[in-house]
């Protein structure tokens, strides 16, 4: 029985700690201030395992990475992600630079992204971040479009992203804020 008083007494005093740096406001929210290393590893760590326990509901469909949906993609990217994320031949934005954590170039780091981790963070977007639930405004057509594209980036110049992203030749509407069947 004094196991068990001990356990509970540690976990009281755990929450009542707990709460105190809560409601204290002492911990800087701010977004110019860097987190504490063990806040940015907790959240790292934390994003990265909530995605990838989520990301075997995704089906990877036969066409994921059709030339029509990087070209698709590449438009859609242009539109709503190349702001804070950026991308060939393109400088930070002023966005870019205010979020934090720091949106990753997307550009050079999606070697270690599979399709249907990247495709479930498009989806559902990524709390705490400023990455957007784009499921909710986007069918899962457009975003596979996305995720194909996010997968060729590494190897687009700056002169090939510009003429994918500008082009016209698939028929992509300018309009991302319409919603299809999902």
């Amino acid at each position: 029985m004094t196991v068990l008083k001990t356990l509970i007494s540690v976990v009281v005093i755990a929450i009542v700690a707990l709460l105190i740096f809560v409601y204290s406001g002492v911990y800087n929210v701010a977004a110019d201030e860097p987190h504490l290393s063990v806040i940015r590893w907790a959240m790292e760590t934390t994003r990265s395992n909530s995605v990838k326990r989520r990301d075997d509901s995704v089906t990877l469909p036969a066409d994921w990475n059709s030339l029509q949906r990087v070209e698709q993609g590449a438009k859609s990217y242009a539109a709503m992600c190349q702001i804070c994320h950026l991308a060939p031949g393109v400088e930070p934005t002023a966005i870019h630079k205010g979020l934090n954590p720091r949106p990753p170039r997307l550009s050079e780091e999606m070697s270690h992204h599979s399709p249907e981790n990247l495709f479930w963070i498009v989806k559902h977007g990524i709390k705490m971040t400023g990455m957007p639930a784009w499921g909710v405004s986007h069918n899962d057509e457009e975003l596979w479009g996305i995720v194909a594209f996010l997968k060729k980036l590494p190897e687009v110049s700056a002169q090939e992203y510009k003429a994918m992203s500008q082009s016209t030749s698939s028929g992509h509407g300018q309009d991302h804020g319409h919603s299809s069947s999902k």
